[in-house]
């Protein structure tokens, strides 16, 4: 049963994860055949991922399309809400039937990270043993450490080779490090909104989330699963600093410059429009993640950096030879063009950065659909039109 605090409002379960006995919805497995070994050193026994699959692929495989979801995103890029997927597609409007990822030519494939909540090992998980959840003991892990996983999965599907990868913010770290990592199983690379490696201030952003979440009394060290109260009031404080980051100033300015909530009186404790705003994605946040799958994958990305152990930026990203397109947001303050234009500037097959305009910070990579589904035709018509095995081509 969920907590009930003194105002006898029912608490969120202690995790939002999905859980053995939940509904499936669209979710398929694939199961690791040997326990990953993970770069910062160990295994991890069990793992496996969560995917969803549109489409049909062809019988040469040649026609698959890799989706790699943001940091609290999930295996659900496209279809509606329903039993095992609490919320809509997350690029509904880019997946499916006559969309620029074409359901009726692609497809696609997008997997649940290694380490996420939504069907994926991760702390929310069960040890091989079965007798509690990973919590407070599951590994550190890398973006190297997903992809690995993510290239079993290409295998157990029977894809040697992604005729598009793409990804955007924490996926598109992933996208990158696929390309690096396994250049001749990337056909075509579209980069959005993301980096080569973590800032100093990404990782002073993070900081602060993930030391909300352990600084929560419910914490216990991420042992909470099964005490039927989970750190929500971290996890929440996490959220709304990060949504801060996510979108723009103006944007905030516009749609609530200084106004009060509803009939709330700010003098007296009540709450602005932008507080009610946060609020509310606080909330909806703790009923659909993990509090532990938040911090393992937020210091995934603090670790990503393309070049470490390769001879630096410059020397891996040359490993990239898929034609590539990278774009940025103009409104972008947490990940700014200037991460976008050196990705762009030292991949080789890349031309020149392209920039989505958007009032919506961070977020308008997951909002301006039209834009980003232009690129997606801009990569795919380029490469075509540019022969030579590209790996862009048949369909089902």
């Amino acid at each position: 049963m969920n907590a009930v605090p003194e105002d006898g409002v029912p608490l969120p379960p202690a995790t939002g994860a999905w859980r053995e006995g939940d509904p499936a919805g669209r979710r398929q497995w694939y199961v690791a055949k040997e326990p990953p070994v993970l770069e910062a050193g160990g295994e991890l026994p069990g793992a496996r991922l969560a995917f969803e699959t549109w489409g049909r692929l062809a019988p040469d495989g040649s026609n698959a399309v890799l989706v790699l979801h943001a940091l609290t995103g999930d295996s659900h890029a496209a279809g509606p809400a329903g039993p095992g997927h609490p919320t809509p597609g997350w690029w509904d409007a880019l997946v499916g039937p006559g969309r620029a990822l074409d359901t009726d030519r692609w497809f696609v494939v997008a997997p649940n990270v290694l380490g996420g909540c939504q069907g994926s090992t991760g702390p929310a998980s069960p040890r091989p043993d079965g007798r509690r959840s990973w919590g407070g003991a599951f590994p550190f892990l890398t973006q190297r450490d997903q992809v690995a996983v993510e290239a079993g999965l290409a295998d157990a599907l029977g894809v040697d080779r992604w005729a598009l990868v793409v990804g955007g913010s924490m996926g598109g770290m992933r996208a990158v490090e696929w390309a690096v990592s396994y250049p001749e199983r990337v056909g075509a690379l579209l980069l959005l909104a993301t980096a080569a490696a973590a800032s100093a201030e990404q990782i002073a952003w993070a900081a602060v989330q993930t030391g909300a979440i352990r600084a929560d009394p419910h914490w216990h060290g991420g042992d909470y699963h099964h005490t039927g109260r989970g750190p929500h009031a971290g996890l929440g404080l996490a959220r709304r600093l990060a949504h801060v980051t996510y979108r723009s100033e103006p944007e905030l300015r516009v749609r609530f410059g200084r106004a009060p909530q509803d009939t709330e009186d700010p003098f007296g404790g009540g709450r602005y429009q932008v507080e009610s705003y946060l609020d509310h994605h606080a909330a909806k946040l703790v009923r659909r993640f993990d509090a532990g799958s938040y911090v393992v994958l937020t210091e995934a990305m603090n670790a990503h950096d393309v070049g470490r152990d390769r001879g630096g930026l410059r020397t891996a990203l040359r490993r990239v030879t898929a034609p590539t397109l990278v774009a940025g947001v103009d409104s972008d303050r947490l990940y700014p063009l200037s991460q976008q234009a050196e990705l762009a500037a030292h991949i080789p097959a890349a031309d020149h950065l392209r920039v989505v305009e958007s009032p919506y910070g961070h977020d308008g990579f997951l909002i301006e659909t039209e834009q980003v589904g232009a690129l997606v035709a801009e990569l795919v018509g380029r490469v075509r039109g540019g022969g030579g095995g590209s790996g862009v081509g048949g369909g089902a």
